[in-house]
């Protein structure tokens, strides 16, 4: 039986925790996740994890954040007066933005504070700065 190694495109079913045991996501209530290996199409910590395995193989990885999402950046937070958003617009507390940038792109942030004149916007990945934990089981190799 092979093992998956890069260029390989693998079908996962997994399941993400957080340290104290929140699951943050998981497939198997859905098709397996498919990636090719070494495409960087993942976290570095999830692809080191899956290489190496063969199908049917189960593995638990503990990623720290520096091979996943990495440290949460405070130059990705921005403190924004509240005039500076379309009129109508009341921004909340945990709500997710589109704010296009200067190429064109659109970049997601996150509404972490509103107060009376003010709204703060992280642009880092909710997961920037967390520790994972992935149950991984590897259903083919192709």
């Amino acid at each position: 039986m092979s093992q998956a190694k890069n260029g390989d495109t693998v079908k996962v079913h997994y399941t993400g925790t957080l340290d104290d045991g929140t699951v943050f996501d998981s497939s198997r209530e859905r098709e397996p996740l498919s990636f090719t290996l070494g495409k960087g199409q993942l976290i570095p910590g999830f692809e080191n994890a899956v290489t190496g395995m063969k199908v049917g193989d189960t593995t638990t990885a503990n990623i720290p954040s520096d091979q996943a999402y990495g440290p949460v950046r405070e130059e990705m937070v921005a403190r924004v007066e509240k005039d500076q958003f379309p009129e109508g617009m009341n921004p909340e507390l945990g709500q997710q933005l589109q704010v296009p940038q200067q190429d064109g792109q659109m970049l997601i942030v996150t509404v972490t504070e509103v107060d009376d004149t003010h709204v703060t916007l992280d642009a880092n990945h909710p997961l920037a700065g967390k520790d994972l934990t992935f149950d991984i089981e590897l259903v083919e190799i192709s």
